[in-house]
Order: C-alpha cells, then structure tokens, then sequence
C-alpha cells in the first residue's frame, strides 16, 4: 500500500513564491544595471582599472539575475504528465549555472589582477573622485545581499540563496576594490590588483561550494544523518506503527522527498493500514517543514528480515484451489468471505461461514478441524496455506 504522493503543493504558495523570487530579482538587476554603467563610466573618466574590473563583473551579475529569473518561472509550474514531481530541479540547475558564472568572474577578475600585479611600475592610480564610486558601490551590493538574502530565508530557496551569496561576494570584492582604489590614491597603484586576486580566490570558493552542493541535489543525494533520524522518530510515534525502515530522502530544488516503508500489525484490514500511512504523512510533513511529500509503503512484516510472500498464489487461485478441497461439502454453499493474510512465506486464512440448516448440526469444532485438514491436503495448498481459521456466521433470515 502506498500513500502521500496525491498531495501536490498548492498553487497560491508556488505563485506567491515565483511572486517574490521575480520581485527580487527585478529589483538586483536594476540595480546592477545603473551600478554597471557608473562603475564602467567612472572608471574610464577616472583611470581606475579597479572600477573598470568591478563593472564587468556587475555585467556577469545581470546574466545571472536574467538566470535566476527565467528558473523561477520554470520551477514554480503546476507538475504535469511529463514532470508529475514537479519542476523544483529547475531550481537546482539554475544555481549550477550561477556558479559557473561565479567562476567564469573569478578567473577574468584573476587575469586582470595577475597582469597588472606584473606591471605595477607602470601602473597609474585613479584620480581621487573614483573613491566615491567605490563605496557607492559598496553600499549598494551589501544592501542588495541583505535584501536578497531576507527574501531567500523566508521562501527558503537555495536559488535565492545563492544570488543572494552572489550579491555578498560582489559586496566583498567592492570593499577590496575600495581598499585598493584608496592605496592606489595613496600612493600604491599595486594594490587594488592584490586585492582583485584576493576576491578571485574567494569567489572561485563559494562557487565551488554552490555547485558541489547542487550537483549532490542532482544526484539524489541523502539529508544529514541527524535529519534522518528526526524523520525516523517523527514516524516511530505514530500510533500503530510498529517499525520504519528503508527510509530515504532526497532534495527536490528548494524541497524534500521521501519515502519509508512502515510495520503495522499484520491483521489489520486495508482501511485501517491506509489511515496509519495518512497519519505518518501528515506528522512528517506537518513537523519538517523542508519535506513536501512522503510515500509511506506499509507492510504487514518487516520485509527487510522475513521471508517474502511474492511467490505466493493470488486470491483467484487461492478460490480455486479451496472449492476444489469443499467440492463435496455443504459449507462451500455456505462461504461468505474469504480473507487472505500474506506472512512468513504462507497464505494464513481467515473463512466466514454461513450458520444456517445444512451447516448447525453435529459438533462445530470437530467439523471446522476437517475442513482445515481438506485445506492442507489438497496439492495445490498443502505447501501454501498457513493456518486455516474459520468463523461462523449466524444466518439471519
């Protein structure tokens, strides 16, 4: 029996959240596209190769934000016919291509830097005015990270996240440049390029770290151990659940995705079975609020230890097999449910008979031992069938 895969996530949250990651994004890119043009016209008019440096890698920013943008659209769709889980790995994809763009900076920022550390004789500083457009720059990409990085904790979407760690480095790499800038004014045009090749470095890190963890999302890649075992006790105290195990996990964009397979007692009926698998979906989604969908698998037996039932006939040879053993019998005419329990590598039945003239006479007990044994003697059952259990049924009318 499996449950907790009918549940899509609603549509008001999805749109609200594309809502706030367009809304956010938009604003970045604004913003960079004025910084862009200060920092690129400032540096020509000014001769500071720093602001020239850092403008350019506000131009790779608004690549980015075009990025982000276009995942958001993509990720917050309805699932469909050919993605039933959604499209939350848009969201995953995207943040590789962001740090890809992040390396792709750190290198040209690291080839600028490399060269004019090796011609820093002939290096000529930056007129003084270029200072303003260095902390004006600053200024705006820290508040354009706080801002971002807000908006990304409450959505919580790693996408967001990882633009919102792009604004900080940018931030990070204006304050070198500002550094740089003020010593080169100072009177040591080296300077701003050590610092460049410091932002590099530092930048080529947290790429690194934004595509190894969403290359690990790609590859369904586990949640922490602890997390785990959090999930575990959440299921283990869900009245009528006996045992979890084979519980995985799974990151799906800014989401989770599990499944686990649950004991319950083996002789409860189906309805019962599904109500526990209910139960365990809603505690585990209700208490991690990370994890959109379960699928609970319930099992009469732990099938990780006991031996397997898929050997065994279904109910229709089952039927069969059992008229065949009453064909001479009275009770066959009087048989009204048949309920089968697969356990420990047998079929276990459970028979209601019909009490009524051709069955209530002589002695019950001893009557309900021999049609037991026709059971267990006929070829087809003799190797199958467990306990044989009958039950009788006052007739009514």
């Amino acid at each position: 029996m499996d449950t907790g895969s009918t549940q899509q996530p609603e549509a008001p949250e999805g749109g609200e959240r594309y809502r706030a990651t367009r809304r956010v994004t938009l604003v970045g890119a604004s913003v960079n596209s004025m910084l862009a043009v200060a920092q690129l016209l400032s540096g020509w008019l000014l001769n500071s190769q720093a602001l020239i440096a850092d403008g350019v890698h506000t131009l790779s920013d608004l690549i980015t934000d075009g990025v982000v943008l276009f995942a958001a659209g993509k990720a917050a769709a309805s699932p469909d016919r050919d993605h039933p889980w959604g499209h939350g790995r848009i969201e995953t994809l995207a943040t590789v291509v962001v740090g890809v763009f992040l390396v792709l900076a750190a290198l040209g920022i690291a080839w600028t830097a490399g060269h004019r550390l090796l011609d820093a004789e002939r290096a000529v500083g930056p007129a003084p005015a270029a200072l303003a457009f260095a902390v004006l720059t600053l200024v705006a990409k820290e508040g354009l990270y706080q801002y971002t990085h807000r908006v990304a904790r409450h959505q919580k979407s790693r996408m967001l996240e990882a633009n919102a760690w792009h604004h900080r480095t940018d931030a990070i790499s204006s304050l070198f440049v500002l550094v740089g800038v003020g010593a080169a004014v100072a009177g040591f045009p080296w300077a701003d390029a050590l610092a460049a090749l410091i932002v590099a470095l530092f930048i080529l890190h947290i790429a690194w770290r934004l595509i190894r963890r969403s290359a690990m999302e790609l590859i369904d890649t586990a949640l922490e151990p602890e997390a785990v075992r959090r999930i575990h006790g959440t299921i283990m105290d869900v009245p009528g659940v006996k045992d979890a195990h084979m519980l995985r996990t799974r990151r799906h964009g800014s989401e989770v995705m599990a499944d686990v397979h649950v004991q319950v007692a083996p002789m409860i009926s189906v309805s019962e079975g599904h109500r526990i698998a209910d139960a365990v979906h809603d505690a585990v989604t209700t208490e991690h609020t990370r994890i959109n969908d379960i699928t609970v698998h319930v099992d009469p037996e732990n099938d990780e230890d006991q031996t397997l039932s898929s050997a065994l006939p279904l109910r229709p040879a089952l039927v069969r097999a059992l008229r065949e053993a009453w064909a001479d019998t009275p009770e066959l005419d009087a048989l009204e449910h048949l309920s089968l329990h697969y356990l420990g590598g047998r079929v276990h039945l459970t028979i209601t008979l019909r009490l009524d003239e051709a069955t209530a006479h002589g002695d019950l007990g001893a009557r309900a031992r021999a049609l037991a044994e026709r059971v267990h003697q006929h070829p087809a059952l003799r190797d199958t069938v467990g306990q044989v259990t009958l039950l009788y049924r006052p007739c009514t009318q």
